[in-house]
C-alpha cells in the first residue's frame, strides 16, 4: 500500500498509512515527523519523505504523541539506522521503552468483538506488524516546554487518558493540531466520521481522555490533523463539542 500524501499548509503534511496517520514538518530541507505509522508503514514512511523531497537523513526529531504500536512503528529504526532523537511527553517515556503497555489487548479486543469493524480491524492490525513489539531503547523526554526549535516550531500539549503522556502538537501560526489519538475523525471500528473520541476500550483511562477535550479545545486553530481519519477543516473548539457530544451519545450503548 502506498501512503497517501496531503499538504494541509506551508511545510506541514498529513500522511495516511495503514489506517493510522503521521504528520511531516518540513522546513528548508529539514523535518521534523510526528508519529510513525504501524511497522508495516516502514516504506510507505520512506516514500512520503521522498515525496515531499526529503530523506530520513533529513529528518532531525521524531516526536512520538503516544507509544501506540501504530504509531512508534518505524521510530527506533530511525533511531538505530540514522541516529534520529526520538522524544515524547516525560510521562510516555517508559511506555516507549516498553517498562509497561497501555494498550487494548487481546481480551479487550474480544470482550469488544461485537462492535462493527472490531474483527476486520483486528486482522488488519496482525498484518500491518501491530502486534509485533518494537521498543525504542533510547527515547529521550521533549527537550523543552513552548514551541520547540525544529522544523514547524511544534507546541507539546499534554493531554493524557488515551495513554498518561499522550501529547498533541500545537503549529499556532498556522493554526494545525496534530491531535494523535485524543482527538480522531474516523476510524476503522466507528461507524460515524468527523470529530470523535475512539471507542473507549482503547483508552487507558476514558475519565482523563474526556478531560483532555477541554484542553484541545482551548487550542487557537482551525485545522486538524488526527492520528485516525481525514484531515478535519473547522475552529478546532466546535471539533471538540462535536467529539463530546457523540461522546456522550456512545455512553453505556451496547447491541
Amino acid at each position: 500500500m502506498r501512503a497517501e500524501v496531503r499538504q494541509v499548509a506551508d511545510g506541514a503534511y498529513l500522511v495516511h498509512g495503514h489506517h493510522t496517520n503521521w504528520v511531516i514538518l518540513k522546513d528548508g530541507d529539514a523535518v521534523t515527523l510526528v508519529d510513525t505509522g504501524y511497522p508495516g508503514d516502514r516504506q510507505g514512511l520512506l516514500e512520503s519523505l521522498a515525496a515531499v523531497g526529503s530523506s530520513p537523513e533529513a529528518v532531525v526529531a521524531v516526536l512520538i504523541t503516544h507509544a501506540h504500536n501504530d504509531h512508534l512503528g518505524s521510530a527506533e529504526y530511525l533511531r538505530a539506522a540514522h541516529g534520529t532523537p526520538v522524544h515524547l511527553h516525560p510521562a510516555e517515556v517508559p511506555h516507549a521503552r516498553r517498562d509497561f503497555l497501555q494498550q487494548a489487548t487481546v481480551a479487550d479486543v474480544v470482550r469488544n468483538a461485537w462492535r462493527p469493524g472490531v474483527l476486520p480491524w483486528a486482522v488488519h492490525v496482525v498484518r500491518a506488524g501491530g502486534t509485533q513489539n518494537h521498543p525504542v531503547t533510547a527515547p529521550e523526554p521533549l527537550p523543552a516546554d513552548g514551541p520547540l526549535d525544529l522544523p514547524g516550531r511544534p507546541v507539546p500539549v499534554h493531554t493524557p487518558g488515551h495513554t498518561d503522556g499522550h501529547c498533541v502538537y500545537h503549529l499556532p501560526g498556522a493554526g494545525l493540531v496534530v491531535s494523535g489519538d485524543a482527538l480522531v475523525s474516523g476510524h476503522a471500528t466507528s461507524r460515524v466520521k468527523g470529530p470523535q473520541l475512539l471507542p473507549g476500550f482503547f483508552h487507558h483511562d476514558r475519565a482523563r481522555a474526556l478531560a483532555s477535550l477541554d484542553t484541545i479545545g482551548a487550542l487557537d486553530g482551525d485545522t486538524l490533523l488526527p492520528g485516525h481519519g481525514p484531515v478535519h477543516h473547522g475552529p478546532v473548539r466546535a471539533a471538540v463539542e462535536q467529539a463530546r457530544e457523540r461522546a456522550r451519545g456512545r455512553e453505556g450503548r451496547r447491541p
